[in-house]
């Protein structure tokens, strides 16, 4: 009798925590949805005022309006879920939102000094991009070795290759 009792009250305390944790997750879902509907508002202002400019004031507006854009929507996504993947592709947002305005203010020159703008634009987003690869090269290992395994192939039934 003591033992069905137990059974019954740890099965409404493990529906009790799913019904909590489930609320919970509409709740941060919500958030994440209204945050993100604010984000794009931002841009779409962001986007209007830059319709009133004319050539590569435009051109170079939209670019900041386009970046800024990606780089809040990588960054709320690393927000509402940390993994290493998505804290990557935040930083890889900013170096690109970065080099897409770098690019822009490059048209404003002509000749030989466009060209140069546009390969040192291009040197430093791919410098930055080397730095964030291996910047979270290093965390993979880590993460690896506490799953518990260093090779990422599963091991066959006992067959060696010959």
């Amino acid at each position: 009798m003591k033992l069905k009792h137990c059974s019954i009250a740890a099965a409404a305390a493990f529906a009790f925590a799913t019904a909590v944790h489930a609320q919970s997750d509409d709740s941060a879902r919500k958030a994440k949805d209204a945050e993100e509907e604010r984000i794009e508002a931002q841009a779409k202002a962001a986007k209007e005022r830059c319709d009133q400019m004319k050539g590569n004031a435009k051109d170079l507006c939209m670019a900041e309006a386009k970046g800024q854009e990606r780089i809040a929507k990588a960054e709320l996504d690393a927000k509402h879920n940390p993994s290493p993947r998505n804290q990557r592709r935040a930083a890889e947002a900013k170096v690109n939102a970065e080099y897409d305005v770098a690019k822009q203010r490059c048209d404003d020159q002509k000749g030989e000094a466009k060209d140069q703008c546009e390969k040192q634009a291009k040197e430093q987003r791919d410098q930055a991009r080397a730095q964030i690869r291996q910047q979270y090269a290093a965390k993979q290992p880590e993460r690896r070795t506490a799953a518990g395994g260093g090779s990422a192939r599963p091991e066959r039934g006992g067959a060696t290759p010959k």
